[in-house]
Order: structure tokens, then sequence, then C-alpha cells
């Protein structure tokens, strides 16, 4: 193996270490990692159906059900019926979810910043075109 961590491999690390860093801040929201997780794609896809966001967040449908289960226990989110098909549910952020996702935003960009301390400017924006073109 060579001496050289590969790109994937740092990728993955720095991903790793991101998400461990918030939740060390997050701990105090109460809520699990899949579950603020749910929330913040929630967040920017409401009325999407249960399958739909599990896709999105590669779970499993069932699991995600538990995670919906435990925020809908908690007033953050629900279901309503489709429509035009009994069979899916679509899903809402509750107004209670609002100042619980602000927070969120705050220990994210704290986050980052500790994350780009040291990073100047032209070297973040340097990053994030080539993390982009690589995407």
């Amino acid at each position: 193996m060579s001496a050289h961590p590969t790109l994937g491999f740092v990728l993955h690390d720095v991903a790793r270490l991101l998400r461990k860093r918030f939740e060390q801040r997050a701990k105090c929201l109460g809520l699990t990692r899949s579950q603020w997780q749910t929330l913040a794609y929630l967040a920017n896809n409401e009325g999407i159906h249960q399958g739909g966001l599990a896709e999105i967040l590669e779970v499993e449908p069932i699991t995600l059900v538990r995670i919906l289960d435990k925020l809908a226990e908690r007033g953050l989110v629900e279901r309503r019926q489709h429509p035009a098909d009994r069979r899916v549910w679509l899903l809402y952020m509750r107004d209670e979810a609002l100042p619980l996702l602000a927070q969120m935003r705050v220990i994210g960009e704290a986050t980052r910043g500790e994350a780009l301390d040291g990073v100047c400017a032209e070297q973040r924006e340097q990053l994030f075109q080539i993390l982009s073109l690589i995407r």
C-alpha cells in the first residue's frame, strides 16, 4: 500500500471527521445523527414521499420509518396522505422544527469554520471548485 492516502480515503475521512465534530456540538439538541440528517434533507425536500427521502438518505425505507416515528413523536415532522394514493405518505416539517433547524445551521457553520480555519479565501474557493468538478 502506498504511503500516501488516496483521494477517496481523504475525502471519506474528512467527511467522517466533520460529521463527528458536528455530532459533538449538536449533542445538546437531543437528536441522533440520522435524525438531524433526516431533518436537514427534509427541510430541502418538503412534500417528498417516504421512499424518495429514504433514497436520498441512502437508507432502507423501514429504517427511515423508525427515524420518522421518533421525529413525529417529538412533533418535528408530520406525515400527510397523498391526495391521489392512500398508500403514499408525504413528509412535512412542523413549525416546531424550525428553531431546531436554525440551531443546526449555526452549529454547521461553526463546524465548517473550524475545519477551514487557516485556509485562505482563495484556497477555499479553489477547493470548492475542484470538489464540484470531481462531483
